[in-house]
């Protein structure tokens, strides 16, 4: 009886105490960036064990609280700790909610917290989880723990996204670069390629990236030329009280180490070319054509970051970041050069080398002023200067092949191109956020220029090459000259001024209520032309004594100034400058061209709640876009010099819709109208030839206007953990006249870009999962792992033939899959993050795959090229000695797969080249080893 009369005291005390007891809740938000939500903070009844964190949501809740006075103690590292006296009344909710703001108390709780924040898997995690629109991003955490250094890389590890082996092209779901676009902090990036649309990823450092993000589905603030997704690069901030850190680097490349490296005569170790102001008639006269020695191909890195910030006031706060970085590599392809569309043109089966010398130089500054909480600036420059130094050598077995050659068909023929590319970017964006009462404000102003240069290619041409392996003195090769410009010196030049701008008013009408006005708008000029110089060789029977030192042939005591001389060779150009002779005169601009393109957008949208589940978000966009180009080329006689103008406004809706399954999974779906217009590159008739390749435009695209797309988006995501997720999502997209890269079956192959047909359809389906594998005592990831996969099945329909303006084209087959859809895209890693007192590894394996794709369709009777799939595996082993010094070790390319090109004929498979890849291929890149010291200041 004793025991029972005890056990309903004791209930009855505890009915008692539950329904007297209190309760604390609220919401912490985060001053620093834009009143977010502050998820993961300490929230501790001071002077007790009693606390909770608050979670993705920035939302926390201590239960069972007993009636009284409490210190409530609010903490996250790097932010001022608040105490809040709080009084829990029986049977209510108390709710207490808290703004916090960066510390400037300690240096080293500052800079973790502040430059990681919205680097972390953590954060992007919860930002994903929140946003409107289906959308993924990588942050710097994860950049530095896989080893990826740049940009290009880092989208590659995004589910649906690879990025092609040997060029810095990137695909997402299956659509190439013209499908893409790029942006900087929400502001539109140029391109530094006059063969893309968009700028080269590789160019943007891990040093300067706060995270990467690919929105895949459209959202009316985008520009209408939408249809694969928009990349935008958050560059990275900083807000603490002051940090320096400098690291330096070392490494090779296991084919380049042990070779003797060259690059061009005129460029230096840290890419630049210092003749740029010069006439290039001057250039060919004065300097010569061999390559010089490259030094020991040891590839070296080293930069430094470093930030401060001032406290003005009680809210006024002004930070500095500034960060610069040098790099170059060293890399080495040996392989085949082949030319085939029905039959073989020109032919180097495993003979061809090339040695490629890249730099990458990147600095940026940003200066941050927060004026008040409900208002900040910031000012964002960067400047990148990226190079590429290629000599190549084709035949250098003696054994290449020509249909062309005039002396020896089967053998000996032999070229050398020495190449180098330069580009000069200079980006600058003015930001600014403003919030006044139920009213946002996000605007940014931007300013982009790039200086793109590929100055003074030499290209030498030889017959009977083997004569110089033979070791006899009476046998000599000589030049292959059938047309004067086989053996030329090369100039080209690409500027582009772009500004653009955007504004968006969000006016938060109720709690469940959200308008959004804004206004894009970009206005881009570009203008390009070339000049060649060709050497005539006046004695065609000129015999080489030694085919390393053209530089004796090619000077001024042999040149042949008139008729009489008894020179060896004269120089001549396509277009001569008026009044002068187009032999041993400087000359005018072969091919040239203008671009202009304007767009002006403005649009609407409203996110509407319904309850805690449903998010709607229907939007409109109405956009005006001009294209314009006018040219002046040689290739196309009357047609050569042309202008041509497409103009149109588009009305396009979007409809975006989040329904919350449970606190942590959402289930989402997008539906939108975009289109695809044209790039400069593919519209300007000019010819780009390569060793084995030829592209150029074709102007038939801008007047048959823009190809207008659909696009259906259905995900499914589970946020299982702060840290954990499990996606799965499926897409469809309707391409009306799609666009692809033909190869010609004519006598040249060049390859053009056409509206193939009426429509193209794509299909596919996405998985991604993040999973912790094992945790420690304070649920931090010790071992985790990561894969998501993409497969996709694209299918259009090809014209029998199309009648251009321009060109013509025609088809045997009557559909065909898109070009650059690999039905198969993999990535995954593992990740292994011990700790061992102040030792803290972290080891990652990182793999990644495309299955086979369309490289360029064939036309006629002329089958695809297929760009092989490449399987690729990562080792980084990141290694913390210390909280301020980390010796970092990086393996890439373990596997070291060929890659390989391939034309598919009715003879079988045969490598070709690519138009969008290096100037060998059947070859192996080789394993690239780095070795990393880094030291926090």
């Amino acid at each position: 009886m004793r025991k029972i009369l005890f056990i309903l005291t004791a209930f009855t005390s505890f009915i008692s105490y539950s329904q007297s007891a209190g309760s604390l809740s609220g919401k912490l938000i985060d001053k620093e960036y834009n009143n977010e939500p502050l998820a993961f903070a300490n929230v501790i009844i001071k002077g007790t064990s009693t606390g909770t964190t608050s979670d993705m949501d920035g939302l926390y809740t201590l239960n069972n609280l007993a009636p009284g006075s409490y210190t409530i103690a609010y903490s996250y590292v790097g932010y001022e700790t608040q105490e809040v006296p709080v009084e829990i009344l029986p049977n209510k909710i108390t709710v207490v909610n808290v703004s916090m703001s960066a510390s400037s108390a300690s240096l080293d709780e500052v800079v973790i917290t502040t430059t990681t924040k919205r680097e972390s898997e953590t954060a992007l995690l919860l930002e994903q989880k929140k946003a409107v629109e289906i959308k993924q991003s990588i942050g710097a955490e994860e950049l530095s723990r896989k080893g990826v250094s740049d940009a290009a890389g880092a989208v590659a590890k995004i589910s649906g996204v690879s990025k092609q082996e040997g060029s810095s092209n990137v695909y997402v779901r299956g659509l190439g670069d013209r499908y893409l676009n790029t942006s900087m902090n929400g502001l539109a990036l140029p391109s530094n390629d006059v063969n893309k649309k968009n700028i080269d990823l590789n160019l943007f450092s891990s040093d300067v990236i706060e995270n990467v993000s690919i929105s895949k589905a459209y959202s009316s603030k985008y520009y209408s030329d939408f249809s694969a997704g928009n990349v935008d690069i958050s560059s990275k901030d900083y807000k603490g009280n002051g940090f320096f850190e400098a690291t330096v680097s070392t490494g090779f490349n296991t084919n380049a180490i042990d070779k003797s490296f060259v690059r061009n005569e005129g460029t230096g170790y840290f890419g630049y070319y210092g003749r740029y102001n010069h006439n290039p008639f001057a250039v060919v006269l004065s300097h010569g054509i061999d390559p010089e020695n490259a030094g020991t191909p040891m590839n070296i890195g080293y930069g430094a970051s470093a930030g401060k910030s001032f406290d003005l006031n009680d809210e006024s706060r002004l930070s500095l970041f500034a960060t610069a970085s040098f790099e170059n590599k060293y890399n080495y392809r040996k392989g085949s050069a082949v030319d085939y569309t029905l039959t073989e043109k020109k032919a180097f089966i495993d003979n061809a080398e090339e040695y490629e010398y890249g730099t990458t130089t990147t600095a940026m500054a940003s200066i941050n002023y927060r004026i008040n909480s409900d208002n900040s600036l910031k000012y964002n420059s960067l400047f990148i200067n990226s190079s590429s130094d290629k000599i190549g050598y084709f035949g250098i077995d003696g054994k290449g092949r020509s249909r062309d050659a005039i002396l020896n068909t089967d053998e000996g023929f032999y070229q050398m191109n020495a190449q180098f590319d330069q580009t000069q970017m200079f980006v600058n964006q003015l930001l600014g956020n403003h919030t006044s009462g139920k009213l946002d404000i996000d605007w940014g102003f931007g300013y982009n220029y790039v200086f793109s240069k590929q100055p003074d290619r030499k290209r030498i041409s030889v017959e009977n090459y083997h004569y110089a392996l033979d070791n006899d003195s009476s046998t000599n090769p000589t030049f292959y000259s059938n047309v004067v410009f086989d053996n030329q010196r090369y100039f080209q030049n690409i500027e582009d001024d772009e500004y653009n701008g955007r504004l968006n008013l969000a006016y938060n009408a109720k709690e469940n209520l959200k308008f959004n006005i804004g206004f894009n708008g970009r206005s881009k000029q570009r203008s390009f032309n070339n000049i060649r110089y060709g050497y005539d060789i006046i004695d065609a029977g000129y015999g080489i004594t030694d085919v390393n030192n053209f530089d004796s042939i090619f000077n001024l005591n042999n040149l042949n100034l008139n008729q009489s001389d008894n020179g060896i060779y004269q120089i001549q150009v396509i277009k001569p400058t008026p009044t002068l002779s187009n032999i041993n005169r400087p000359g005018q601009y072969e091919n040239a061209y203008k671009g202009n393109l304007n767009i002006y957008a403005g649009y609407f949208d409203a996110e509407i709640k319904s309850g805690e589940k449903w998010l709607f978000v229907p939007g409109v966009r109405l956009e005006s876009i001009e294209q314009k180009i006018a040219f002046n080329v040689i290739n196309l006689g009357n047609l050569g010099n042309s202008e041509i103008t497409s103009k149109q406004t588009f009305v396009l809706p979007t409809l975006n819709v989040k329904y919350a399954l449970s606190e942590d999974a959402n289930l989402r779906f997008s539906a939108s109208q975009t289109v695809s217009i044209p790039e400069f590159k593919e519209v300007a008739p000019f010819v780009y030839e390569d060793i084995s390749t030829r592209m150029g435009g074709n102007p038939d695209l801008l007047e048959k206007g823009y190809s207008k797309i659909w696009n259906l988006d259905l995900k499914y995501e589970w946020f299982f953990s702060k840290s954990e997720i499990l996606s799965v999502a499926a897409f469809t997209k309707e391409i009306k006249d799609p666009v692809n890269l033909v190869v010609g079956a004519d006598a040249t192959g060049t390859q053009r870009y056409f509206r193939t047909g009426d429509k193209a359809n794509v299909y596919g389906l996405e998985v991604e999962i993040r999973k912790n594998i094992l945790t420690d005592d304070n649920d931090d990831t010790k071992l985790s792992a990561g894969l998501n996969a993409t497969y996709m099945h694209t299918e259009q329909d090809l014209y029998r033939s199309i009648d251009g303006k321009f060109y013509d084209v025609s088809f045997q087959e009557s559909d065909e899959t898109l070009q650059g859809a690999s039905p198969l895209i993999l990535n995954a890693d593992i990740n292994y993050s011990p700790t061992f007192g102040n030792y803290k590894p972290t080891a990652n394996l990182v793999f990644s795959y495309f299955s086979n794709r369309i490289d360029a369709l064939g036309s006629g009777q002329l089958g695809n090229i297929i760009e092989k799939g490449v399987p690729s595996l990562d080792f980084i082993l990141k290694n913390k000695v210390k909280e301020n010094f980390e010796i970092n070790l990086g393996v890439k390319n373990i596997l070291n797969t060929n890659i390989d090109y391939y034309r598919e004929t009715v003879l079988g498979d045969i490598s070709v080249n690519s138009a969008n890849g290096k100037g060998v291929t059947d070859y192996k890149r080789g394993i690239d080893l780095n070795l990393q010291l880094k030291y926090k200041f």
